[in-house]
């Protein structure tokens, strides 16, 4: 991430939605990832980061103070949700869900 991306200071996401994936993504699973004492289980094939269950949710990976600066303490094992989670769609729309979230209108897209 570039020092411009405003992931680097908002964290709006990780404190807003329950972050909740295949139990395979965990690093318990052949090919997972995730640091799986940095996950719960919903039910037998669905985990999700803890603290994200929680009211007012908020993951235990993140790190710093929301809208100052954050980061993600398990950036490159973190679950596919967050992977897919973007400021910008990947045809280079705005991602209203993010906007909103900072409290922002999405550019107007050409």
């Amino acid at each position: 991430m570039s020092e411009d991306n405003p992931c680097l200071t908002c964290g709006a996401c990780c404190a807003y939605f329950r972050v909740s994936f295949y139990w395979g993504e965990s690093n318990e699973a052949p090919g997972g990832i995730v640091p799986v004492e940095y996950t719960e289980q919903i039910h037998q094939h669905l985990l999700c980061m803890k603290g994200t269950n929680n009211h007012p949710p908020r993951c235990i990976a993140l790190r710093g103070e929301i809208g100052k600066q954050v980061s993600c303490s398990i950036y490159e094992q973190r679950p596919s949700p967050c992977r897919e989670f973007n400021v910008y769609e990947l045809d280079g729309s705005p991602n209203g869900r993010c906007f909103k979230l900072r409290g922002l209108v999405p550019p107007a897209t050409i």
